[in-house]
């Protein structure tokens, strides 16, 4: 059986929120995709997720959401973490901390897709390591899920690659996210899976990753710390469309999908997104 697979690249703000409002459903509906994922660690005000956000991504269509190192940046997103399924932290983060490594969606044609999380260690906050973590839980998951999906996200590319490579044949899909930038090297590897280093970013793309270029560039020039608005000009979601089949687990399709926003967004921040942060600089 042909499942149509929809991954949406990082939310960032509320703009990034808006644009899922608007256009999930109806690209649902015209792709004919049958589970979305969404990468939702920048979603609240740029910087964590809240329970409140979590709600609406699930109104809006989202089927499945993965993190990444803002995970418990909204300390309140950690009780949805320790009770609902189709979240998944990164599963390479300590065994004791709170949430899953792993989502679950079984699709209405009846295939159960499985998302995996996990998080780079090079540039990054330090992290167990992310082969052994996936070795020791894709024997789990293959008893629960028909299809497996991994959501590397990290901030070298070399590292990413080298996952894709060490994944092809044992998942569908390995995509990267973290970096907000989309890039142009989306294949089928040799043994069927799907690869791509990252889809790219959810939100205003008239910025510095999704905040505002002025207090980036101040903050870059002057090395002082400056608040790292949201910005909300050129708004897209960029995505992948993947289509694998049930049988074979293998791959088929993989293609770039961008949307643009229908109109300029003018809101930075709303109740959503929690009490900001003054001082973050760091994306």
């Amino acid at each position: 059986m042909k499942l149509n697979i929809l991954c949406v690249g990082d939310i960032v703000g509320r703009p990034g929120r808006r644009i899922v409002a608007e256009k999930l459903k109806s690209s649902v509906s015209e792709l004919s995709i049958d589970c979305v994922i969404v990468n939702a660690e920048n979603a609240a005000g740029g910087s964590g997720l809240t329970p409140q956000i979590y709600n609406k991504l699930m109104r809006y269509g989202v089927n499945m959401i993965t993190l990444g190192d803002h995970t418990y940046r909204k300390r309140d997103i950690i009780r949805t973490l320790e009770t609902e399924e189709n979240i998944a932290r990164p599963a390479n983060f300590s065994e004791h901390a709170a949430g899953r490594g792993y989502a679950v969606y079984k699709t209405s044609k009846g295939p159960t897709v499985a998302v995996v999380a996990l998080i780079g260690r090079l540039f990054m906050k330090p992290a167990d390591c992310p082969y052994n973590t996936i070795d020791r839980i894709l024997p789990q998951l293959e008893q629960k899920a028909d299809i497996i999906i991994v959501d590397f996200h990290a901030e070298a590319t070399s590292e990413k690659v080298a996952m894709g490579y060490h994944l092809d044949g044992r998942v569908s899909l390995c995509f990267g996210t973290h970096t907000h930038v989309a890039t142009a090297d989306e294949r089928i590897l040799r043994k069927g899976t799907a690869y791509i280093t990252d889809i790219g970013m959810t939100g205003a793309h008239d910025s510095v990753l999704g905040r505002g270029v002025e207090s980036v560039l101040k903050s870059f020039r002057t090395q002082m710390p400056y608040p790292f608005e949201i910005a909300t000009g050129d708004l897209r979601m960029n995505a992948i469309l993947v289509t694998v089949d049930s049988s074979t687990k293998k791959a088929e399709r993989i293609e770039r999908v961008r949307i643009d926003a229908d109109s300029e967004e003018t809101t930075r921040y709303d109740s959503d997104d929690g009490k900001p942060e003054y001082f973050n600089n760091n994306f």
